[in-house]
Formats: C-alpha cells, structure tokens, sequence
C-alpha cells in the first residue's frame, strides 16, 4: 500500500464578506482539484439555498486539496457568531488557521470572535490581507488593528510573529509584498506547508476519534466528522461511542469511512491519525462524543459548547387558514424535526410545552433561529413563530442578569448622532467612538441583547440604508431594567374576506398597510400599523354600498400607496409580546396571539391587574 501524503489541517476564519469563500474557489483551481474546463458554480463551498441568497457561510464545510505532494484539509468556518457553536469545535480539528481580513474593514468583531477561539487553543495564525485591489485599501493600518487585537487577546510573542500575505481571492493572486498586483496563490501554500506544522499523531496507538459535525444521509443515515486523533480504523472495525463522562453511548461498526477530496466525500477503505475523515454506522453518537476502539474507556477532552441566549415559541399554526399552504402542519411534524435539527445543530435546544402543541427553541441568536424558520417553511412548514425572548441568568449573589452584546457600527458622520441617541434608549452604552475615513465614523456599544430585538431595520431607516451593524455575544452582565418596545399599535381586521381597495383608501390615513387588494384576510390578522399608539380594530372588507342616486365620480379613482411587505425576519423582530408571525411556505402574515377580540380584552385586563 502507498505510503499517505503529507498532511496539513487549517481552518480559513473570517468575517462576514471578506471573501473568505471566493479564496477558497481559487485554492481549488489553482490546485488543480478542478479541471480547466469543468464547469464549477461561484463560491462552490456555499452550497446550501439560503448560503447562496444571503452570500454568507451557515454550515462548516470540509474539503481538501493536493499540492505538490502534500494533503491540505481545508475548513471554511461560518463568520457569524449566531453560528459560532461550530466554530469552536472545527477549530480543535486543525492545526493552524488563515486569517483573512478586509484591506479597507480590517479586523471586525466576528474576527476578533473566531481569533479569540484560535488564539486560546495555541494556534499560530497566517495573516491575509483580502482584496488589496480596492481602492479604498488602508493596508498599513489594518495590519496594525490585527497586531493590537492579537495582543488585546492576550496572544503570545509566538503568535504575534505572523507571516503576512497581501492577497486578492477573486483575482487569485497572494504574495509578499504589498505592492505587487498579479501572480497565484503559489505563496500562499508555500506559506501553508511550511508555517502548519503537520497534525501531531500517534499511529500506533488505540483508534480515538472526536466528533466535531453530524451530517445526516437519507442512504448512510448519521455520519459523523472530525479529526483521528490517534491510530488507524479500517471499514468494519469494531468501535465505541464515549459521552464526556467516559459512558458508553452505543456500541457499532463503522460501516463506512469517507475522506474529503476535493468537494466530494470519497469512500476509503482505512484512515490514519491526524485526517480529517467521515465514519457513517452509529445511529446515537453525536457531537463532542469519542468514537474509539473498544479498548479505550477514557474520552477526549470536547471543547465545551456556549449556552443559547435567546429562544423562540414554535407552535402549531391555528389560523383560520392553516393546512390551505403547507403539508406539514402537525405538532409531530414539527417535533421530529426540531429534535433532528437539536440533534446537528448543538447550540439549538428544544423543550415542549405542557400543552403539547408549541416547543420553546432557544439559540444563539436572531439569525440562527431565523434561518431555521426559512428552512423548514421551505420544507412545506406552517409555524405559529413567538417573539424572541432573551434567556435570563443569575449571579451569585442571586440577582438576575441577562445577555450582552458588543455592537460595532459604521455609520456616516451625518447619522452618528441619531445612531448614539437610538442606541441610549434601548440601553446600550458607548465604549468607543472614532473616525474610520471617508467621512464615516466607527462607533462601539456594550448593550442588552434585549434592546437590539427589532432594531436592525430601524437602523437601516435611520441611515438611509448606509450604515452597518454588527453584534457579538459579549457576557451575561446586570439586568438592566425595562426598555421601551414598538410605540405604535396595529391595525386589526375585524372579520374575514378578502381586503377590498374602497376599505383601504380611507385606512391609509391612519397608518402604514401591510396588505394590498385582494388579499385573503381573517379576524385577528394585523393588517397594517396605526399612526397611534393604541391598536384599532378596522374593517377592511367594507364595500361601497349602491344606491340609485348618481355619484358625483370624486371618489371612482382609489389610488393606493404599495402596501409594506416584510420578511421573517422584519416580521419577527417587528411583532409585540401579545403577536405572532404566522409563517406558511408561500406567506409570511401577522397576527395577534388571540384572534377573538373579547379574549384580547380579558387577557389586556388581566396584565394590567398583575
């Protein structure tokens, strides 16, 4: 048998839009694992529906790619800290990673997130200065925020030393010197190979392998990812799953072992310590447990995952138009599969109510719940979705506290002000404000998760769609007391039908319209938002009454402004503690929690007396 090939394992971490997706493509064209005339899609690595909409990174994704001689595994991280659950544990499964950050952005927080996770676990880090074609590039500069946020993370005087490429992924070119503007990647796995030490492994030793993905295959059913740590498995060797205790979680075979090549999982007959393989065959096995030879009782050490902050009621749609859009309505449905996404996804927790018929889902954020949402609402869900709450803790002293954030926000200097004064009210306080160039101004806020709840698109308003937020799970600190939600109330539909234009003309006096003519409307929904602050009951199926008196043809035209139509996630960060987004795989509507009016009025007195 030939002897195997050199290896290397780094992760590639990044923030959001860096193009730490596009450098990848180009690793893989550049290293011949496709030919010249194969026709690949853009950011091949970015293979899921939602990924490619969004242009970001969700799941980790291993690939691997030949060069002269030496095997690179390759890991393309997710950039948001929604999805930093796997982050930290991909991280263990390497031995160096890339640090790819924007010539103009620099270093943001979801980089000083990941790098934080690398630097604690003693990698030493390779410096990619991204897209150093712009024009706008500050080269200098953001070296220089990458040196002072090594050393703010405490790195050592080893990790500071980092070799540094000035790289362009889309052009597909890295080198030495920042000045030059053309060549190949050649640098970059030079850089690789010879700054990567090779994974430390024990060949002779007992079998020991740490689960760091789950996969599921409709044919192979559970497959499980991660790195040998030591010694060699082959096809139908016998094998152990260990939970973090040392118990057994189930006894097997490991029916198939799949190693990355390319894009492809490819089936290989054995696999040594220091690769990152694929074994399929356990059916209870699952993230961060030990899969072993059955000699070995004692598990390796799993890095310990970050617990949910904010969760999310998930209940069965009871609209009076439920069961019309979707084919998976049932609470069984829903409750096999958030058990199933709890089961891959480790930052996801799920718990059924008393009542059987909603499940509280926490996670690690807005994002990550709202792509669960999109993702089985296209896989023919109907959902009653909650507002978030945010998840409470306690000190020691025994006083309540709750989740923080860190928010970075770039923002034209004209909007800064507005900005901070937003931010003041939803209890956020400044720890930083500069000026970032080009008329632009960078300013940072430690704040309540609690307060951001619905802020983003508030945000976007208030700068002309121009600034930029981003957000950091920061710390659990000290309750901070009541926040002010939404001030306006919403427009209710005061029976069923379909919305009618003459109905409409005269309600767009008194607010915003959520729903245009035509639309299938019944009593409950909220159809728009009242310019006061209290909600109104309106009926907008009202038709014009005829009469054999001619009209004086002043009211014939209705000219309606287009309704405000939302996204699940405007939807979900917009609606109050006593309102519900109901969501079908072809509409997105708003309700109240209880449709019938009197009910609303019994449980609006009943808070008013607690």
């Amino acid at each position: 048998m030939s002897a195997p090939l050199p290896l290397r394992n780094i992760a590639i971490i990044a923030h959001v839009d860096h193009g730490k997706t596009t450098l990848v493509d180009q690793l893989f064209r550049q290293s011949g694992t496709f030919r010249d005339n194969q026709r690949i899609e853009e950011r091949a690595m970015d293979s899921n529906d939602l990924e490619k909409e969004r242009g970001i990174t969700i799941l980790a994704k291993c690939t691997s790619v030949e060069w002269n001689g030496t095997r690179i595994n390759i890991v393309d991280t997710p950039g948001h800290a929604d999805f930093g659950g796997e982050v930290e544990r991909i991280l263990s499964m390497v031995d160096g990673v890339i640090l790819l950050v924007d010539s103009s952005e620099g270093a943001m927080p979801q980089t000083k997130f990941v790098t934080g996770k690398a630097l604690a676990l003693g990698l030493r880090p390779i410096v990619v200065v991204n897209k150093v074609d712009r024009p706008d590039e500050r080269i200098q500069e953001v070296l220089d925020e990458v040196f002072d946020l090594f050393v703010s993370l405490d790195a050592s005087d080893e990790q500071c030393d980092f070799p540094v490429l000035y790289a362009s992924g889309r052009n597909g070119y890295a080198n030495e010197d920042p000045n030059l503007r053309e060549g190949t990647l050649t640098p970059m796995f030079e850089t690789i190979v010879r700054h990567v030490p090779a994974p430390e492994a024990d060949n002779d030793g007992p079998f020991k392998f740490l689960v760091t993905l789950l996969d599921r295959d409709n044919f192979l059913g559970r497959i499980l990812t991660g790195k040998v740590q030591s010694g060699t498995v082959k096809v139908n060797s016998p094998i152990h799953a260990l939970d973090n205790d040392g118990k057994i979680v189930e006894t097997g075979r490991a029916s198939k072992l799949m190693a990355f090549r390319g894009l492809e999982r490819v089936p290989v007959d054995e696999a040594r310590a220091g690769d990152i393989i694929s074994i399929a065959g356990l059916t209870d096995a699952t993230v961060s447990n030990t899969i072993c030879d059955p000699s070995v009782s004692e598990p390796l050490h799993a890095q310990p995952i970050d617990p949910p902050t904010l969760s999310m009621r998930f209940a069965v749609n009871d609209s009076p138009m439920a069961g019309r859009e979707g084919s998976k309505v049932t609470s069984r449905m829903i409750r096999d599969r958030l058990e199933r996404e709890a089961e891959s996804n480790v930052a996801i927790r799920v718990t059924e109510s008393a009542d059987k018929d909603s499940f509280e889902v926490a996670g690690r954020g807005e994002l990550q719940l709202g792509v669960l949402i999109e993702t089985m609402r296209r896989e023919g869900f109907e959902l009653g979705i909650s507002r978030p709450r945010v998840l409470y803790g306690e000190d020691e002293n025994g006083k309540r506290t709750e989740p923080y954030e860190t928010v970075v926000i770039d923002v034209d200097d004209e909007h800064a002000g507005t900005v901070v004064e937003k931010m003041a009210t939803r209890k956020g306080e400044m720890t930083d404000m500069r000026p970032s160039g080009g008329g632009k101004t960078r300013i940072t806020f430690s704040a309540p998760s609690r307060g951001l709840i619905g802020y983003h698109g508030e945000f976007l308003s208030d700068t002309r769609g121009t600034g930029i937020m981003n957000r950091l799970f920061e710390k659990y600190g000290p309750y901070k007391g009541k926040i002010e939600g939404r001030k306006n109330g919403v427009l209710i539909s005061n029976g069923a039908g379909e919305a009618v234009g003459y109905a409409l003309g005269p309600l767009e006096e008194r607010g915003i319209l959520f729903v245009g003519v035509g639309t299938p409307l019944y009593e409950g929904m909220i159809i728009g938002e009242n310019a006061k602050p209290d909600d109104l009951e309106v009926n907008p199926m009202k038709s014009k009454q005829l009469t054999n008196f001619r009209s004086t043809g002043k009211d014939d035209a209705i000219r309606l402004t287009p309704p405000r139509i939302m996204t699940l996630e405007q939807a979900i960060a917009y609606i109050d503690d006593d309102e519900m987004v109901e969501v079908t795989p072809k509409s997105i509507r708003l309700r109240k929690a209880l449709l019938d009016p009197h009910e609303r009025k019994k449980a609006g007195r009943k808070k008013e007396a607690a």
